[in-house]
């Protein structure tokens, strides 16, 4: 029974536990190449627990811009607006930078007509020279200033700091580029809780209200961005566990595949259109003409052509025009769907490849897939939704999912359970896998070469996170190189396996400390490595292992002694059981006789060393993360980025609030005819003169001012015009005021005489004490009015109209404590009952005649008292 209620108790604490209300927030960050998404995790009452984060145009997703104009830097929205203009200073495509060779880097934005300022930086990557012609930013600094930005926008949704997130990625990113994420979220004072894989954010969001206990699904993820296109084959399923002494069932989902084409996305469709419409205008204008030479001519052409993809995706024909597309030439044309198809049709017969191959990896038939779903951008176009229901035999293809939300929405999901602050009571467990292979290869002096010094230590979709740790019989330093299994398999841009170069040192110098004992077995090295929720993988740890055996003194033991002493303990105990004296006396010469000195002994002993080695890192090229030295630097000018932008952005709202002062101020100035009233006309010309010098101010000498210069200006226009308002504004408020408080004056007689009628116990004193403050507030209002009747309405008030309310207030307080003093209770006078067994003491004449009438009294009595006694016992039960 105890048992039982113990349980009870417990689950119901758990259930209150889990109904408190979470003050933290998580986010998540879906960060593409044109576009981010921000979806917050927050329990606070009265919001939804996870939702879309909308940036400052009201929107809910962010172009992934990064602009520095005019010594300013523009993110996201402020970004977009001057792409036209300045395609050169603004910034896309910069998650793509990341771990790439210059060389890679150059090609894709050549291929996509930006014209960055790229150079290559001293490990072989790229980085971008802003405006000024010396500033270098690295691509992980551009994408901290992004992920900096989502934050932001996460905490303004939430309204409380948020500095936990996850950061979904694309599933081919390989180690630098994943590196090079986290690091970009250190530089952004994000704490990046983990990366999760595109396909595993759109899974969660699938399966997180699906009930998969009476079946489970193969369910495939088609996801075209807009640089990428990939197929997930992902696994439905659902188990039972023990939970509170109940069995439950779980649901969870397994990647079981993924395939992917890192160069197929919405961006190569639009290209097709920029090249046809580019061909097109050259043609019509002529004369060698080239426009693909102008950066401004092909970002406005490139503009045009996103929109004109969207009309095509709802309509058979879409129109195309550009204003000033080239030396004030106006470029106008029409395309219609079907010769877009044509132009793209080898890209719809790459786009199926992803699935063909899964599906060939996986031995399914498509009558096997429970659902097709697609999310993306990109396959919102009709004609590769056709594509894809012709090759999987249905009628139409699953779109259960938003394309554009859903792999941020699963991805707040993911960063909810894994998060110390937030736990949702929906659960669905994910199995994610590496996306590639991983190997490690040794190289050192005298180090043979076998399937101990390069062997696979990951299969590809190996589970993560996972810890392991492999073993080599060596004595010198060597080298660990970490590589990628296949070399056909490696991320877009990369041409070597290698991607982690290690030297181990520390074991030359152990195995010689050692050397001149007697080791039991060869030295060893013992390597420790990691692969992380992120899907990073990684040496943490190298111990030298060293086993000696050596032949040490200990001390002899005396073997027959103690077991006589122990017989002789015995007996005594035996014979003598009471006597404790003489059982103290046994044990004591025991212990004399134990530490007798019978000399020492040698044995062979068996010890094993475990040594620390030194790891340091010797990884080069591109995929090498930025040192320490480089994160403190790059922290050090994102911060003072982030206090500029702070700072430009108060100086424009100050801006803003001085210029709409000075506009509404004359408008009013112009039409409210009671501001002649209050108003002398030598103050309003005062005023007039002023708002015309603050106004020439902000047009000339003020447009590089402070925010501080504008509140100043502000202020002072401020300091003559706020007196003349309020003066305005007691015209009427003060009159009302007063109405209001002579209407409750008169109320208040009605009042004092319901108190004398209703509630007569109402002290005289305090009905006194209201009617006198009545009567002082009256002559008080009686007094300022006559005051105010003798003074001009533009000088300062003889009083006010807050004054008069808050009069008003405290009299209406008084009344209304008065008004609750309570009913006193009615006085209840108590009535003493004489015990009936205290009869008075007879006289000596009435003694003996009352001797008998006393015994039958005394028997009622008793029996009287008995009664009694019953009755005050079952009235207190």
């Amino acid at each position: 029974m105890s048992k039982t209620m113990f349980r009870l108790g417990l689950m119901v604490f758990l259930l209150l536990l889990n109904s408190v209300p979470s003050r933290s927030a998580v986010s998540s960050i879906d960060l593409g190449s044109e576009w981010i998404k921000v979806a917050v995790v927050n329990l606070k009452p009265g919001q939804a627990p996870i939702s879309i984060a909308i940036n400052e145009m009201s929107k809910r997703k962010s172009p992934a811009l990064v602009a520095f104009h005019a010594n300013d830097r523009l993110i996201g929205e402020e970004a977009a607006g001057i792409v036209a203009r300045y395609p050169d200073k603004v910034y896309s495509n910069v998650r793509d930078l990341i771990g790439k060779p210059f060389s890679h880097v150059k090609k894709i934005l050549d291929s996509l007509y930006l014209p960055f300022n790229v150079v290559e930086d001293s490990r072989g990557g790229a980085g971008i020279k802003i405006d000024d012609g010396v500033t270098v930013y690295s691509a992980e600094e551009l994408t901290a200033m992004i992920l900096g930005y989502a934050l932001k926008l996460a905490e303004f949704h939430s309204k409380v700091p948020v500095k936990d997130a996850v950061i979904t990625v694309p599933p081919y990113f390989g180690q630098a580029e994943r590196k090079g994420l986290l690091q970009a979220a250190q530089l952004a004072g994000l704490n990046a809780l983990s990366l999760v894989n595109e396909h595993s954010g759109a899974a969660l969001q699938y399966g997180i209200d699906k009930d998969f206990s009476n079946g489970s699904r193969h369910v495939i993820f088609y996801d075209m961005g807009s640089s990428s296109t990939y197929a997930a084959l992902v696994y439905f399923s659902a188990y039972n566990t023990k939970e509170y002494g109940k069995t439950v069932s779980v649901n969870q989902f397994q990647v079981k595949d993924v395939k992917w084409d890192p160069e197929l996305g919405g961006q190569n469709l639009e290209l097709r259109l920029v090249e046809h419409f580019a061909d097109e205008f050259n043609k019509q204008v002529g004369n060698g003409v080239d426009v693909r030479k102008s950066p401004k001519a092909m970002a406005k052409l490139k503009k045009q052509v996103k929109r004109t993809k969207e009309i095509l995706s709802a309509n058979s024909a879409a129109p195309f025009s550009v204003e000033s597309l080239l030396d004030d030439r106006d470029f106008r044309s029409t395309i219609t769907r079907q010769k877009f198809e044509e132009m793209c049709e080898d890209l719809w017969e790459r786009s199926i490849i992803p699935v063909k191959e899964l599906l060939k990896h996986s031995g399914l038939k498509v009558d096997e897939i429970y659902a097709f779903e697609l999310i993306g951008g990109g396959t919102r176009v009709p004609k590769l939704q056709a594509k894809l229901q012709e090759f999987i035999g249905k009628s139409d293809v699953d779109r259960h999912l938003d394309a554009d939300e859903a792999t941020v929405l699963g991805a707040s999901l993911h960063a909810a359970n894994i998060s110390d602050g937030i736990k949702l009571n929906r659960k669905l467990g994910m199995v994610d896998g590496s996306m590639y292979g991983f190997m490690m290869d040794l190289e050192g002096p005298q180090l043979v070469k076998d399937e101990t010094t390069t062997q696979l230590l990951v299969p590809r979709l190996k589970k993560l996170p996972i810890k392991m740790f492999r073993s080599i019989t060596h004595n010198k330093d060597f080298d660990v190189s970490l590589l990628y299994e296949d070399e056909h398999l490696l991320p877009p841009g990369i041409t070597s396996r290698t991607f982690a170069k290690y030297s181990v040192s520390g074991l030359t110098d152990a195995s010689e400390k050692y050397m001149s004992r007697n080791l039991s077995s060869p030295v060893k090295a013992s390597l420790h490595f990691s692969l992380s929720r992120s899907g990073i993988f990684s040496l943490d740890r190298a111990d030298a292992v060293i086993e000696i055996s050596e032949w040490v003194e200990v001390p002899k033991k005396n073997v027959s002694a103690p077991l006589n002493l122990t017989v002789e303990a015995d007996s005594t105990k035996e014979t003598e059981a009471s006597d404790d004296t003489s059982t103290n006396s046994v044990n004591a010469t025991e212990n004399d006789q134990n530490t007798l000195d019978l000399g020492t002994e040698k044995k062979l002993k068996k010890r094993t060393f475990r040594i620390p080695l030194k790891i340091s890192e010797k990884t080069v090229g591109s995929g090498v993360p930025l040192s320490d030295e480089a994160l403190a630097e790059g922290i050090k000018r994102l911060t003072a980025l982030d206090a500029k932008d702070a700072e430009r952005r108060r100086t424009a709202e100050t801006k803003n609030d001085l210029e709409a002062y000075i506009y509404a101020t004359r408008e009013k100035l112009d039409y409210l005819d009671e501001l002649q009233t209050v108003s002398s006309s030598e103050q309003r010309q005062s005023f007039i003169e002023k708002l015309d010098e603050v106004q020439d101010w902000l047009y000339m000498d003020g447009e590089d001012a402070s925010a501080t210069q504008f509140e100043e200006r502000l202020d002072q226009l401020k300091d003559i015009g706020d007196p003349i308002f309020f003066r305005y504004k007691e015209l009427t408020a003060r009159p009302e005021a007063s109405k209001s408080a002579r209407q409750y004056l008169t109320e208040l007689q009605e009042i004092v005489s319901g108190w004398e009628s209703k509630k007569p116990w109402i002290p005289k004193e305090k009905i006194d004490q209201v009617l006198r403050e009545a009567e002082n507030l009256k002559k008080w209002l009686n007094d300022k009015e006559a005051e105010q009747k003798k003074i001009s309405a533009s000088a300062t008030p003889a009083y006010t109209s807050q004054e008069v309310m808050s009069k008003l207030f405290d009299l209406q307080d008084k009344v209304a404590s008065t008004n609750r003093i309570p009913k006193p209770k009615p006085k209840v006078e108590k009535v003493s009952v004489k015990n009936e067994t205290e009869t008075p003491t007879p006289t000596e004449e009435t003694k003996g005649n009352d001797e008998s009438s006393s015994e039958s009294k005394k028997e009622e009595t008793e029996t009287e008292t008995d009664g009694e006694s019953t009755t005050s016992t079952h009235d207190e039960l």
